[in-house]
Parts: structure tokens; C-alpha cells; sequence
């Protein structure tokens, strides 16, 4: 059956919004082109699109500079301001962006280990609303999140994790209390997995796995361009899988005696220390700095122990997803870049009979930022590019 004429408007208005998106700002001409639309068509769509203030004219383009073909239309990016953060362990991160995702303020805050549950929410939450004011979003349209722990399927609600801080659920309910905006939450690896496959390493990849090495370990599973995240929102938890090489074995409670206990940042410190490049003792934060010197001295001893510590959590991976590509993601990941992909990859060679690259990510740990801020730029171009029911029915 074919569409109706206003079905048909709404499927070219988004198309051309879409394209604005992706390609910048362009002519008319260039977007029939694009778009495979008729001249007319295209046309109606730029005024329709023009009139509800969607789009405007930003400049001018070709040898000539005038006339109606030469102008270059762009989507109007205040027309809904975003925000993004990443919440960790021992702070939040923060940025707040326009429609098209460009940033205009950013701001941080340390949370100490002691900090009262209250204080901390309160003095977040008034982080966003400050660094939204001073980059002149009057009103937050949508709001994203990235946090540790599981995201519950049904509600959208970050779950109570054994070990992760109060104030980190405190905060999101906040959010939702205190701002007019649509407020998403989205387990942190899950969103560097978006954020790789949008501006990242996976960029030609529609089914890979990105392995998180940071303070913690954590996977995302990509498949089919769907991001997987399991019946309970655990898809990825692979700090729990048991491994060889360990003292114990994980519980539901902890994941010491998991792969954790074998490649956390933690366990890379007392690694690097036994190659005589780490202090005992040193704090966690400093695994990627360690792995990176180490990278950089061509510290080959360690870098091995340490390929054959994360191929045995790449490799359990890859034998029930066969992703065909696995990304080595994080502070950790960044750090030992291409030397400890490239070593990763041999050991899974030997190991498993399924074709897999292994990929250092490109982001590191501005991914999880990255990612927040892609979800909430999806979500407020949904609703802002939604074709509006006017009175006349047009």
C-alpha cells in the first residue's frame, strides 16, 4: 500500500533532517541529490521544514554566493540543549551540548569516598543546572546518563549494585525529580561501545564485543547493530567469569576470583610491580599511566603477562558471541593501544578457530561521555524531528 501524502512528507522531512545531521549544512540542490527527490519536493520540504523552525538558512555556498541555490540550509541547533554525564566511582563528569551534539560547557566534580549520600546528589545535581545556565540552556530537553552497574530492562532504573555508591541511584532519581528533561541512564561500557561505533574503531562494524579495561572490567555486546543487553541488564558483566589463573572463584556478590582479579587495574598494578615498573601500593588510577610508560619503554615482559591475562576473558567472549572483532576499550585499553591489541590478537589465534580482530579503542575514557551524550542527542532529535498533527490535518 502505498504511503500517504503526509506519511510521505514526514519520511522526506526526516531524511532531509538526517542528512542535515550527518553531512552538515547543505543546498537544496545538493539535498536532492542526496535524497533522490524531485526538485519540487525538495523544495516543499526545505519551506515546511523552514516554517516550523527546524531549519534555517546559515550561509551560502559556490562560486557565485547568491542567489536561492546557493544557500545553505543547517538544522537550527538550539532549538534543544542536552546534557551528558559520566558518573563514576569518584566523580562526575559533565557536558552540555546543543541539538547537533556540539558542546558548550563542560564541568567536573570529585565525590570524596566519605562524602554523605545527600551532599553529593545535591552538589551534582546543582553542577548540571549551574553549567546548563552558564551555556544558556534556559531548559534541559534531554538528559543522558552513564553510570557502573546494571540498568533494570523494565524501568529504565539503575539498579542497586553491591559495591557501586548510594549516591550514584540517589542522583539519577534527582535528576528526574529536579529537571524539566527527559533523563536516560545507560550502563557506562554500553555506552563506549555506541560511542566507538559511531566516531570510533568500529565504525565499519555492525557485531563486535568492546572489553572495558579501566578501574573496573566490563563488555558490551553489539550484534546484527543491536546493542544486547540480556533478560536482567548483566549482558557484559565479564569481571565475574572464572578464569584460570585466580586464587578463587566469583560469587554473586563479588567478582574477586573472576577475570576482575586477573585484569582490573588492581591486578595490572601488582602485575607491573612484579616486572619492577610499578611501587607496591601505588593507587589504582595509575594502571593506564603504568601501561602506557610501559608501551612506551617497550617493556615487552610485561605487556605479554598482561596480553595473556586479557585474551583469557577475550577469548571465553569470543567463544559463545563469535563477534568477528573485539575492541580493547577504556583508560587501560587507549593506553596499551596497538601494542597490546596486536599481542591480545596472537594469543586468540592460538586459542580459539573463530576469525576475530582485536582493536584498540579510539576513545578511551572520554567514551563513556561520548556515548551519554549520543543517547541524549537520539532521544531529543526524536522528538524534536517527529512530525507535528497540525489543526488542518496537513
Amino acid at each position: 500500500m502505498p504511503a500517504s501524502p503526509r506519511t510521505a512528507r514526514a519520511i522526506n522531512d526526516r531524511l532531509a533532517l538526517r542528512l542535515l545531521q550527518e553531512e552538515g549544512p547543505l543546498t537544496a540542490g545538493q539535498l536532492k541529490q542526496l535524497t533522490g527527490l524531485s526538485r519540487p519536493t525538495v523544495a516543499d520540504l526545505v519551506e515546511r521544514l523552514t516554517d516550523s523552525g527546524l531549519i534555517s538558512v546559515v550561509g551560502e555556498a559556490g562560486a557565485q554566493r547568491r542567489g536561492p541555490n546557493a544557500r545553505l540550509y543547517g538544522i537550527v541547533a538550539d532549538r534543544a540543549h542536552l546534557a551528558a554525564l559520566d558518573v563514576r566511582t569518584e566523580g562526575v563528569r559533565l557536558v552540555v551540548a546543543d541539538l547537533l551534539g556540539s558542546v558548550l560547557a563542560e564541568a567536573s566534580l570529585p565525590v570524596e569516598a566519605g562524602e554523605e549520600t545527600g551532599a553529593a546528589v545535591e552538589r551534582a545535581v546543582a553542577l548540571v543546572e549551574r553549567t546548563a545556565k552558564e551555556a544558556g540552556a534556559e531548559r534541559l530537553h534531554s538528559v543522558g546518563v552513564g553510570a557502573p552497574g546494571l540498568i533494570d530492562p523494565a524501568t529504565g532504573a539503575l539498579r542497586d549494585s553491591s559495591g557501586l555508591p548510594e549516591w550514584h541511584r540517589r542522583l539519577v532519581e534527582a535528576l528526574r525529580e529536579r529537571l524539566p528533561a527527559r533523563v536516560l541512564v545507560e550502563n557506562e561500557t554500553n555506552l563506549a561501545a555506541l560511542a566507538e561505533q559511531r566516531d570510533g574503531v568500529t565504525r565499519d562494524r555492525d557485531t563486535f564485543v568492546l572489553l572495558w579495561l579501566g578501574l573496573g572490567i566490563g563488555a558490551a555486546v553489539v550484534l546484527d547493530g543491536r546493542l544486547r543487553r540480556g533478560a536482567s541488564g548483566g549482558t557484559g558483566e565479564v569481571g565475574f567469569l572464572p578464569v584460570p589463573g585466580t586464587t578463587g572463584l566469583p560469587s554473586a556478590t563479588g567478582c574477586d576470583g573472576g577475570f576482575h582479579s586477573l585484569a582490573g587495574s588492581a591486578a595490572i598494578l601488582d602485575l607491573a610491580a612484579g616486572h619492577g615498573l610499578a611501587a607496591a601500593g601505588e593507587p589504582v588510577e595509575r594502571a593506564a599511566d603504568v601501561v602506557r610508560e610501559a608501551v612506551a619503554d617497550g617493556a615487552s615482559g610485561f605487556l605479554d603477562a598482561l596480553a595473556d591475562r586479557v585474551v583469557l576473558g577475550a577469548a571465553a567472549v569470543v567463544a559463545v558471541l563469535d563477534p568477528g572483532c573485539v575492541v580493547l576499550a577504556g583508560e587501560v585499553g587507549r593506553a596499551g593501544g596497538a601494542p597490546l591489541a596486536e599481542r591480545v590478537a596472537a594469543r586468540l589465534a592460538v586459542m580459539s578457530p573463530l576469525a576475530t580482530e582485536v582493536r584498540a579503542g579510539a576513545l578511551g575514557g572520554g567514551a563513556v561521555l561520548r556515548g551519554a551524550l549520543l543517547m541524549a542527542r537520539e532521544a531529543a532529535q526524536d522528538d524534536v524531528f517527529a512530525p507535528r498533527t497540525h489543526p488542518s490535518g496537513g
